[in-house]
């Protein structure tokens, strides 16, 4: 998830820290089993910038799901320890952005095969080294690995589903279409109904549309309901059910089926926003109370990416110079 910096009104900061507030379990940074053979770690976001992560355990090893930011990779090698002597030997990365794939280069070191669909190799070298080097201004985890840029995944697919089946347990990686990002892809234990995420699905304020297919998303979403997950690992907030799901779905299609309609009223972006300092910082718009547990500081910003797409008549993720 890449974080859009802006002041927070007083109405969205304590919006935000009633949702954060209401999610206070005292998981976080903590890995916990799901059903046997597969844990979840809910990684710290407001504090660290972490994703969270899925272990799989296979026959003879492990499948990571996202590298993390490299401090979150440690956290997570340190936790995998303690839960199985088996080594990892593969690290799935969901898609592009630092917080899913920014430790890669720690995995592959530790002698794990990064894997991804070839869409997340792709961006990440296209959007490489700036965020890179931006990020490694500002987080001590990166600038510390002293590496020019961000290291892809060393093994790429480009059919899904994708397969790792060792007689013992089967995953699937699926990829349903442009959401999140470009390469947006989902890990799925069909047996054991358990489904890894990414960013396309967050239980929580925690969506970003800037490498977005905002239009598409809610599609994408659908797509993966169709699996019929019972165990839903989202890559921010808790671990829980299909309504995790069903909640993301509503509230990625409320909010641009809002936003558009605005737009078709000949609404401007000032009308859907507040601005301070020329970013968005609170909301004028309204949100129907079923999704409120996705609105937080970050929606400003969304309403925003969500009324450029719209206005410019092309994804989100299409739009440069801002």
């Amino acid at each position: 998830m890449r974080k859009r910096i802006w002041p927070v009104a007083p109405f969205a900061a304590l919006v935000l820290a009633a949702l954060i507030a209401t999610r206070s379990d005292g998981k976080l940074e903590t890995i916990e089993q799901v059903i046997p053979g597969v844990w979840f770690r809910q990684g710290d976001l407001d504090r660290y910038g972490h994703c969270n992560n899925a272990v799989i355990e296979m026959k003879d090893h492990l499948i990571v799901v996202d590298a993390n930011y490299p401090s979150g990779a440690r956290a997570l090698m340190a936790d995998i320890k303690r839960i199985s002597p088996k080594p990892v030997k593969y690290v799935f990365d969901t898609h592009h952005h630092g917080d899913h794939a920014y430790g890669n280069a720690l995995w592959t070191k530790a002698g794990a095969a990064t894997l991804a669909y070839k869409a997340v190799a792709d961006e990440m070298r296209r959007v490489e080294p700036a965020r890179w080097r931006a990020d490694a201004a500002r987080r001590k985890d990166v600038a510390e690995l002293n590496l020019d840029t961000a290291e892809p995944p060393k093994q790429t697919f480009d059919q899904t589903p994708f397969v790792i089946d060792d007689g013992t347990r089967r995953v699937e990686f699926h990829f349903f279409g442009w959401a999140h990002t470009r390469g947006d892809t989902f890990a799925y234990l069909p047996k054991e109904q358990v489904l890894c995420t990414g960013d396309a699905v967050v239980n929580g304020p925690y969506n970003g549309f800037g490498d977005g297919n905002a239009a598409n998303w809610p599609n994408v979403v659908r797509k993966a309901m169709a699996l019929k997950p019972k165990h839903v690992l989202p890559a921010h907030g808790p671990a829980g059910g299909p309504e995790i799901l069903s909640g993301q779905e509503r509230y990625l299609t409320e909010i641009y089926g809002r936003v558009k309609k605005e737009v078709a009223a000949g609404k401007k972006l000032d009308d859907l926003v507040v601005m301070t300092g020329g970013q968005p910082s609170g909301l004028k718009m309204s949100l129907p109370g079923s999704v409120k547990n996705w609105i937080g500081a970050r929606t400003p910003g969304q309403v925003e990416d969500i009324f450029d797409e719209i206005t410019q008549g092309k994804p989100r993720g299409e739009i440069t110079g801002k």
